[in-house]
């Protein structure tokens, strides 16, 4: 597996050793050795699955605030989408800045999300499906929103109208979201 890191410290994009032939391929999605040669101990405890019929559904920014607090491993595993990650780690240098990562069924690339930061995606062709791990529960009273259009961050989604659920429609700014990170909880 080839890791990437990103300007936001911690975010990792996985991109698997796909082998080939004749029947498909094979590829390891997921190695707890590899994350831990990066320092990072996980146990992921739910895996969720998302299915959106249209191109240009946008979901989140989303995330749950401490003692909540969850790390994602997220893939695409039918369509593509721009997946996006931001700093909400208050005195981290990366503060409020996101990187953008396409993944998509033919690239089989994955990002690794640690606490700290909100997430989000748009899909960019119909019929999309997106698979993550989580390593804490959900937790209806510490999730939280992020408008995804907050002028704190400026994020490019390649789409001026999305489609968007009633949460995300209404969600706050980063301001008012009830964000609980700092840079040195990490």
């Amino acid at each position: 597996m080839n890791i990437t890191k990103t300007k936001l410290e911690g975010v990792l994009v996985f991109e698997p050793i796909v082998l080939s032939d004749n029947r498909g391929w094979f590829m390891e999605s997921y190695s707890k050795k590899v994350l831990s040669e990066y320092g990072f101990l996980i146990d992921f405890e739910q895996y969720n699955h998302s299915y959106s019929k249209k191109a240009g559904t946008l979901r989140g920014l989303h995330f749950q605030k401490l003692p909540k607090a969850q790390t994602k491993l997220v893939r695409c595993t039918k369509g593509e989408i721009l997946d996006i990650t931001v700093d909400i780690r208050i005195g981290s240098p990366t503060y409020k800045q996101w990187v953008g990562i396409k993944l998509s069924e033919k690239n089989k690339k994955q990002v690794f999300i640690p606490k700290g930061f909100a997430h989000g995606f748009i899909t960019l062709v119909d019929n999309t499906e997106v698979q993550y791990k989580v390593d804490e529960a959900y937790y209806g009273r510490y999730d939280r929103s992020i408008r995804f259009d907050d002028s704190e961050f400026n994020i490019s989604w390649g789409r001026d109208n999305p489609i968007l659920s009633e949460k995300d429609k209404n969600a706050p700014s980063l301001s008012d979201c009830g964000a609980n990170f700092t840079y040195e909880q990490r």
